[in-house]
């Protein structure tokens, strides 16, 4: 199927959730009755996560990091194969299966809420500019960040739609700089998977066009 897989890496991220949550686990075998994946572990806390049968998820990953997919299963069942506990996942329908497109990265000036994660502790800031590669963030007299410093970001992109999607990746803080009349830093994404650089994308060129259309009305 696809290329799926043992030995691929999944990430999962739970549809239902008011929790913004990531999981990681590895393919061990797919078969007709579906997928069977090692336990997942949380991206963030890296420790094993026992998810419940029935639970809902958008799942990503990559082939020879050349192609991306996409599409969503839950859990079936459980079983243990050779001593070693297994989650099942329901095989999706090959035309759910979606390529994720690679686009430019587009940046654009609009503030929006990320939380910095720096050893363990959450951090609230507001973005100067996005784009898909990171963020130029607008820092406080009491900020933690320093030059260098890997942290974990989730940013909240909500569209023109109404929808609100949660984006959660390993960040770099690439430089710490004065742009009058603020501090910022430079946070470069680390680990974003490609679906949601296609959140980010389409974040950033629907805030684009919004800009575009106040041009032309004044």
């Amino acid at each position: 199927m696809m290329d799926l897989k043992a030995g691929t890496i999944l990430y999962l991220e739970p549809t239902h959730s008011e929790r913004v949550e990531r999981f990681r686990c590895k393919v061990a075998e797919v078969k007709e009755e579906g997928i069977f994946v090692d336990y997942p572990v949380n991206t963030l806390t890296k420790k094993t996560a026992f998810l419940v049968d029935g639970m809902q998820f958008r799942v990503t990953f990559s082939v020879d990091n050349l192609h991306s997919y996409a599409f969503y299963t839950d859990i079936i069942g459980r079983r243990v194969v050779g001593n070693i506990p297994m989650m099942i996942l329901a095989l999706p329908n090959p035309a759910d299966v979606h390529k994720i497109q690679r686009r430019e990265y587009v940046r654009v000036e609009t503030p929006v809420d990320i939380a910095l994660t720096i050893d363990g502790q959450h951090h609230q800031y507001v973005t100067e500019d996005i784009s898909a590669g990171g963020v130029a963030v607008k820092l406080r007299n009491d900020t933690a960040l320093t030059e260098g410093m890997e942290v974990q970001a989730t940013i909240v992109l909500p569209f023109a739609d109404g929808n609100i999607s949660y984006v959660t990746t390993d960040a770099n803080v690439v430089r710490i700089f004065e742009k009058e009349p603020m501090t910022l830093a430079s946070v470069q994404f680390t680990d974003t998977d490609d679906l949601d650089k296609q959140h980010i994308v389409r974040f950033c060129f629907e805030r684009q066009l919004a800009e575009r259309k106040r041009e032309v009305e004044f």
